[in-house]
């Protein structure tokens, strides 16, 4: 079982319509995938039409080794979702409270490995004990990054915080999220930062169709699946499969 946790310290970076896009072509490929939004913002469960409510609590889940008990199917085979509950703005103090709360969230997962091939989970901002949580559980840590200062800047952020806590930094992993090729400090960002081995050589433009997704309640490759923005999910998707990663296909 492989863990990806699409992060990102500030909103509005494409993060969530990523991890749903990824989810949903993980799934299309075969593989056994299961998508966790643990944003109480439930923008994922949107995305996925998923109505329904968590059994249970985010307590519950932490505690009581319920995580079974909070998987529902979605619409899309080999897809399952823990969709967003209000109980997961109460997760980070939760987990302030448990001992060894930087493992916890490891823990909690384990019981999945053997069930699912990937796991993606959509996380909310911040950098706190859930994040610290979701970076030592996680395989893979990744960022979109809209090609300017102040989203580069996070970047910056996190491997500091990565530093500190001393935590595994090769498991950060970056594409660029929302360019505009058009503008030109967009391409010189995109030009310096990459050719750091961070940076994924795919990357998602700014494109209308994104933003559908909200309208569908869907992946991209559902309601456009020949538009420019299903072309270039799919080629972030092959490459996260291809660079690297140990990742073969099933």
């Amino acid at each position: 079982m492989v863990v990806f946790a699409l992060y990102n310290l500030k909103g509005g970076v494409g993060k969530t319509s990523s991890c749903v896009n990824l989810a949903y072509l993980a799934a299309k490929d075969g593989f056994s995938t299961l998508l966790w939004d643990m944003d109480p913002q439930g923008s994922a469960s949107f995305y996925c039409n998923s109505q329904q409510k968590m059994k249970g609590s985010i307590k519950k889940i932490l505690t009581a080794d319920a995580i079974g008990r909070a998987i529902a199917p979605t619409d899309y085979e080999n897809l399952d979702i823990i969709a967003a509950d209000e109980s997961a703005k109460s997760m980070n103090t939760m987990l302030e409270e448990m001992s060894a709360s930087k493992k916890k969230l490891k823990q909690v997962l384990q019981p999945l490995d053997g069930v699912y091939d990937f796991v993606f989970l959509d996380c909310p901002p911040g950098l706190s004990s859930l994040a610290e949580n979701i970076f030592s559980a996680a395989d893979f840590v990744v960022l979109p990054i809209i090609p300017t200062p102040l989203s580069i800047r996070t970047l910056d952020m996190v491997n500091v915080f990565f530093q500190d806590k001393k935590l595994d930094a090769s498991k950060l992993k970056c594409f660029f999220s929302m360019a505009d090729l058009r503008k030109p400090l967009h391409t010189e960002q995109m030009a310096d930062l990459g050719k750091s081995k961070q940076f994924f050589k795919s990357y998602i433009p700014y494109l209308a169709d994104i933003e559908k997704m909200g309208v569908y309640e869907s992946p991209v490759a559902i309601f456009a699946p020949k538009s420019q923005a299903a072309k270039f999910y799919q080629k972030l998707w092959e490459e996260i499969k291809d660079t690297n990663l140990d990742i073969r296909e099933g």
